[in-house]
Protein backbone atom coordinates (compact mmCIF):
# COMPACT_ATOMS: atom_id res chain seq x y z
CA UNK A 1 0.00 0.00 0.00
CA UNK A 2 2.98 2.00 1.21
CA UNK A 3 4.78 1.39 -2.08
CA UNK A 4 1.63 2.08 -4.21
CA UNK A 5 1.39 5.76 -2.78
CA UNK A 6 4.77 6.38 -3.05
CA UNK A 7 5.01 5.34 -6.66
CA UNK A 8 1.93 7.42 -7.64
CA UNK A 9 3.74 10.66 -6.14
CA UNK A 10 6.67 10.29 -7.60
CA UNK A 11 4.41 9.75 -11.40
CA UNK A 12 3.09 13.19 -10.14
CA UNK A 13 6.74 15.05 -9.10
CA UNK A 14 8.02 13.87 -12.86
CA UNK A 15 5.44 14.90 -14.83
CA UNK A 16 5.36 18.38 -12.57
CA UNK A 17 8.29 20.19 -14.53
CA UNK A 18 6.64 19.34 -17.69
CA UNK A 19 3.38 21.45 -16.95
CA UNK A 20 5.13 24.17 -15.83
CA UNK A 21 7.07 24.28 -18.66
CA UNK A 22 4.24 24.61 -20.35
CA UNK A 23 2.51 26.82 -18.56
CA UNK A 24 6.41 28.85 -18.36
CA UNK A 25 6.14 28.64 -22.16
CA UNK A 26 2.85 30.43 -22.34
CA UNK A 27 2.99 32.69 -19.73
CA UNK A 28 6.12 35.03 -21.88
CA UNK A 29 3.74 34.25 -25.25
CA UNK A 30 0.67 36.83 -23.69
CA UNK A 31 3.13 39.22 -22.62
CA UNK A 32 5.40 39.49 -26.14
CA UNK A 33 2.04 39.50 -27.96
CA UNK A 34 0.85 42.50 -25.82
CA UNK A 35 4.16 44.31 -25.92
CA UNK A 36 4.47 44.23 -29.84
CA UNK A 37 0.86 45.25 -30.41
CA UNK A 38 1.84 48.53 -27.70
CA UNK A 39 5.02 48.88 -29.31
CA UNK A 40 3.12 49.17 -32.96
CA UNK A 41 0.07 50.63 -32.19
CA UNK A 42 2.03 54.24 -30.62
CA UNK A 43 4.27 54.28 -33.62
CA UNK A 44 2.19 53.89 -36.27
CA UNK A 45 0.55 57.21 -35.19
CA UNK A 46 3.72 59.10 -34.80
CA UNK A 47 4.85 57.66 -38.62
CA UNK A 48 1.95 59.62 -39.92
CA UNK A 49 1.22 62.92 -37.83
CA UNK A 50 5.43 63.80 -37.55
CA UNK A 51 6.78 62.84 -41.30
CA UNK A 52 3.81 62.58 -43.79
CA UNK A 53 1.12 65.25 -42.91
CA UNK A 54 3.84 68.05 -42.12
CA UNK A 55 5.46 67.84 -46.16
CA UNK A 56 2.23 67.54 -47.24
CA UNK A 57 0.86 70.27 -45.70
CA UNK A 58 4.10 72.35 -46.21
CA UNK A 59 3.94 70.99 -50.18
CA UNK A 60 0.39 72.57 -50.00
CA UNK A 61 1.63 75.61 -48.63
CA UNK A 62 4.29 76.41 -50.48
CA UNK A 63 3.15 77.05 -54.21
CA UNK A 64 -0.12 79.43 -53.75
CA UNK A 65 2.17 82.08 -52.45
CA UNK A 66 5.09 81.96 -55.02
CA UNK A 67 1.60 81.07 -57.55
CA UNK A 68 -0.24 84.61 -56.45
CA UNK A 69 2.94 86.28 -56.25
CA UNK A 70 4.14 85.55 -60.19
CA UNK A 71 1.00 85.85 -60.99
CA UNK A 72 0.47 89.19 -60.15
CA UNK A 73 3.51 90.93 -60.85
CA UNK A 74 3.41 90.67 -64.07
CA UNK A 75 0.23 91.62 -64.93
CA UNK A 76 0.11 95.38 -62.94
CA UNK A 77 3.79 96.07 -63.28
CA UNK A 78 4.05 96.38 -67.40
CA UNK A 79 0.28 98.19 -66.86
CA UNK A 80 2.31 100.99 -65.16
CA UNK A 81 4.81 101.19 -66.95
CA UNK A 82 2.38 101.55 -70.03
CA UNK A 83 0.86 104.00 -68.58
CA UNK A 84 3.86 106.68 -67.43
CA UNK A 85 5.59 105.65 -70.70
CA UNK A 86 2.56 107.02 -72.72
CA UNK A 87 2.79 110.23 -70.94
CA UNK A 88 6.51 111.13 -72.13
CA UNK A 89 6.47 109.06 -75.22
CA UNK A 90 8.14 110.59 -78.39
CA UNK A 91 7.86 109.17 -81.57
CA UNK A 92 10.16 109.77 -84.88
CA UNK A 93 8.33 111.98 -86.15
CA UNK A 94 6.02 114.65 -85.39
CA UNK A 95 2.43 114.47 -87.24
CA UNK A 96 3.96 111.76 -89.56
CA UNK A 97 6.00 114.81 -91.23
CA UNK A 98 8.48 116.51 -88.71
CA UNK A 99 11.87 114.94 -88.15
CA UNK A 100 12.19 114.04 -84.52
CA UNK A 101 14.80 111.46 -84.84
CA UNK A 102 16.81 113.22 -81.89
CA UNK A 103 13.88 113.67 -79.29
CA UNK A 104 14.33 111.32 -76.28
CA UNK A 105 11.18 110.06 -74.17
CA UNK A 106 10.49 111.44 -70.62
CA UNK A 107 13.33 109.62 -67.85
CA UNK A 108 14.65 107.21 -70.78
CA UNK A 109 18.84 107.47 -69.90
CA UNK A 110 20.89 106.76 -72.75
CA UNK A 111 24.44 105.94 -73.15
CA UNK A 112 26.47 108.51 -74.71
CA UNK A 113 26.39 108.97 -78.49
CA UNK A 114 29.28 107.40 -80.94
CA UNK A 115 30.47 109.25 -83.84
CA UNK A 116 28.38 106.31 -86.53
CA UNK A 117 25.29 107.33 -84.30
CA UNK A 118 25.51 111.17 -84.36
CA UNK A 119 26.22 110.80 -88.41
CA UNK A 120 22.80 109.10 -88.36
CA UNK A 121 21.22 111.66 -86.78
CA UNK A 122 22.44 114.39 -88.94
CA UNK A 123 21.95 112.03 -92.12
CA UNK A 124 18.08 111.27 -90.90
CA UNK A 125 17.50 114.94 -90.39
CA UNK A 126 18.88 115.40 -93.57
CA UNK A 127 17.28 112.83 -95.88
CA UNK A 128 14.25 110.97 -94.20
CA UNK A 129 11.17 111.75 -96.36
CA UNK A 130 9.75 114.00 -93.83
CA UNK A 131 13.11 115.89 -94.03
CA UNK A 132 11.31 118.08 -96.90
CA UNK A 133 8.81 119.76 -94.78
CA UNK A 134 10.90 122.54 -93.28
CA UNK A 135 12.87 123.53 -96.51
CA UNK A 136 9.44 123.50 -98.04
CA UNK A 137 7.40 126.19 -95.45
CA UNK A 138 11.19 128.38 -95.56
CA UNK A 139 10.71 128.60 -99.39
CA UNK A 140 7.68 130.04 -99.32
CA UNK A 141 8.39 132.13 -96.51
CA UNK A 142 11.42 133.51 -97.97
CA UNK A 143 9.81 133.77 -101.00
CA UNK A 144 7.25 135.74 -99.91
CA UNK A 145 9.53 138.58 -98.13
CA UNK A 146 11.44 138.03 -101.50
CA UNK A 147 14.49 137.77 -99.38
CA UNK A 148 16.73 136.96 -102.17
CA UNK A 149 15.56 139.27 -105.14
CA UNK A 150 17.74 136.82 -107.80
CA UNK A 151 15.86 134.04 -106.96
CA UNK A 152 12.25 135.85 -108.67
CA UNK A 153 8.73 134.39 -108.75
CA UNK A 154 6.74 132.11 -110.05
CA UNK A 155 7.70 128.01 -109.42
CA UNK A 156 11.18 128.75 -110.89
CA UNK A 157 11.70 130.77 -108.42
CA UNK A 158 10.12 128.25 -105.10
CA UNK A 159 12.48 125.93 -106.73
CA UNK A 160 15.62 128.35 -106.67
CA UNK A 161 14.51 128.95 -102.85
CA UNK A 162 13.51 125.21 -102.25
CA UNK A 163 16.69 123.95 -102.79
CA UNK A 164 19.16 126.71 -101.36
CA UNK A 165 16.46 126.32 -97.90
CA UNK A 166 17.63 122.53 -98.40
CA UNK A 167 21.29 122.90 -98.59
CA UNK A 168 20.84 125.13 -95.82
CA UNK A 169 19.55 122.47 -93.57
CA UNK A 170 21.57 119.89 -94.58
CA UNK A 171 24.85 121.87 -93.57
CA UNK A 172 23.37 122.98 -90.30
CA UNK A 173 22.47 119.36 -89.28
CA UNK A 174 25.58 117.63 -89.98
CA UNK A 175 27.26 121.01 -88.05
CA UNK A 176 25.33 120.94 -84.84
CA UNK A 177 24.67 117.03 -84.79
CA UNK A 178 27.33 115.47 -86.26
CA UNK A 179 30.71 117.89 -86.51
CA UNK A 180 30.46 120.07 -83.78
CA UNK A 181 29.46 117.63 -81.09
CA UNK A 182 32.50 114.96 -82.56
CA UNK A 183 35.22 117.56 -81.49
CA UNK A 184 33.49 118.93 -78.22
CA UNK A 185 31.99 115.71 -76.94
CA UNK A 186 28.03 117.03 -76.63
CA UNK A 187 25.07 115.18 -76.85
CA UNK A 188 23.23 116.50 -79.26
CA UNK A 189 19.79 114.74 -78.34
CA UNK A 190 16.71 116.73 -77.05
CA UNK A 191 15.80 115.31 -73.40
CA UNK A 192 12.14 115.88 -73.00
CA UNK A 193 11.53 117.42 -69.42
CA UNK A 194 8.07 116.24 -69.37
CA UNK A 195 6.57 118.08 -65.99
CA UNK A 196 5.87 120.94 -64.66
CA UNK A 197 3.79 124.15 -65.88
CA UNK A 198 3.99 125.14 -69.31
CA UNK A 199 6.02 127.91 -68.19
CA UNK A 200 8.98 126.10 -67.29
CA UNK A 201 8.96 123.37 -69.66
CA UNK A 202 8.86 126.55 -72.35
CA UNK A 203 11.88 128.14 -70.35
CA UNK A 204 13.81 124.83 -70.92
CA UNK A 205 12.89 123.91 -74.37
CA UNK A 206 13.86 127.13 -75.50
CA UNK A 207 16.65 127.40 -73.41
CA UNK A 208 18.26 123.93 -75.21
CA UNK A 209 19.45 126.53 -77.51
CA UNK A 210 22.30 127.79 -75.48
CA UNK A 211 22.44 124.76 -72.82
CA UNK A 212 22.82 121.11 -74.01
CA UNK A 213 24.50 117.89 -72.53
CA UNK A 214 27.90 116.72 -72.61
CA UNK A 215 28.25 113.04 -73.37
CA UNK A 216 29.13 112.45 -69.74
CA UNK A 217 25.67 113.55 -68.60
CA UNK A 218 26.55 117.20 -67.22
CA UNK A 219 25.06 120.20 -68.56
CA UNK A 220 27.25 122.70 -70.47
CA UNK A 221 26.84 125.55 -73.04
CA UNK A 222 25.51 124.59 -75.97
CA UNK A 223 28.67 124.95 -78.34
CA UNK A 224 27.36 122.70 -81.16
CA UNK A 225 24.50 124.40 -81.69
CA UNK A 226 25.84 127.91 -81.72
CA UNK A 227 29.19 127.59 -83.24
CA UNK A 228 27.67 124.93 -85.70
CA UNK A 229 25.02 126.87 -87.16
CA UNK A 230 27.06 129.66 -87.47
CA UNK A 231 29.61 128.13 -89.50
CA UNK A 232 26.81 126.38 -92.03
CA UNK A 233 25.51 130.34 -92.41
CA UNK A 234 28.88 130.95 -93.40
CA UNK A 235 29.47 128.14 -95.37
CA UNK A 236 25.87 129.22 -97.28
CA UNK A 237 28.02 132.32 -98.54
CA UNK A 238 29.89 129.71 -101.26
CA UNK A 239 26.18 129.00 -103.09
CA UNK A 240 24.20 131.96 -102.48
CA UNK A 241 23.97 134.79 -105.17
CA UNK A 242 27.02 137.46 -104.53
CA UNK A 243 24.89 139.92 -103.54
CA UNK A 244 23.72 138.08 -100.96
CA UNK A 245 27.12 137.83 -99.33
CA UNK A 246 27.25 140.55 -96.29
CA UNK A 247 27.79 140.00 -93.28
CA UNK A 248 24.21 141.23 -92.33
CA UNK A 249 22.84 138.49 -94.61
CA UNK A 250 25.40 135.78 -92.49
CA UNK A 251 24.22 136.89 -89.25
CA UNK A 252 20.46 137.06 -90.01
CA UNK A 253 21.06 133.21 -91.25
CA UNK A 254 22.79 132.42 -88.49
CA UNK A 255 20.04 133.53 -85.91
CA UNK A 256 17.09 132.21 -88.01
CA UNK A 257 18.84 128.48 -87.78
CA UNK A 258 18.96 128.98 -83.89
CA UNK A 259 15.81 130.48 -83.90
CA UNK A 260 14.05 127.88 -86.00
CA UNK A 261 16.19 124.74 -83.27
CA UNK A 262 14.74 126.28 -80.32
CA UNK A 263 11.49 126.70 -81.96
CA UNK A 264 11.49 123.18 -83.00
CA UNK A 265 12.59 122.05 -78.89
CA UNK A 266 9.55 123.84 -77.66
CA UNK A 267 7.68 121.67 -80.13
CA UNK A 268 9.61 118.32 -79.04
CA UNK A 269 8.79 119.15 -75.39
CA UNK A 270 4.67 119.31 -76.05
CA UNK A 271 4.00 116.78 -78.70
CA UNK A 272 3.72 113.81 -76.60
CA UNK A 273 1.20 115.98 -74.61
CA UNK A 274 -0.46 117.00 -77.76
CA UNK A 275 -0.06 113.52 -79.55
CA UNK A 276 -2.04 111.97 -76.34
CA UNK A 277 -4.64 114.29 -75.71
CA UNK A 278 -5.59 116.04 -79.05
CA UNK A 279 -4.71 112.71 -81.24
CA UNK A 280 -5.33 110.01 -79.24
CA UNK A 281 -1.41 108.72 -79.56
CA UNK A 282 -1.92 107.79 -83.17
CA UNK A 283 1.46 108.90 -83.75
CA UNK A 284 2.81 106.06 -81.84
CA UNK A 285 5.34 104.64 -84.25
CA UNK A 286 8.72 103.45 -83.00
CA UNK A 287 10.61 105.75 -80.09
CA UNK A 288 12.54 108.36 -81.55
CA UNK A 289 15.80 107.21 -79.34
CA UNK A 290 17.64 104.41 -80.51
Amino acid sequence: MCIAILALRSHLISQEPSRNQAIAAELPEAPQAQFVIAAAEPQAPAGQSQTIPQPATQAAAAPPPSSSTSGSAPQTQPVQNSQEDASGQQTKRILGIIPNFRAVSVDVKLPPETIKEKFIDATEDSFDYSAIFIPAVLAAYNMGLRATPEFHQGAAGYARYFWHSAVDQTSENYMVEFIFPTVTHEDARYYTLGRGGFFRRTGYALSRAVITRSNSGAEVFNISEIFGAGAASGISNLYYPSASRSIGNTTSQWAEDVGIDAVSFWLKEFWPDINRHVFHNKYSDAPAQK
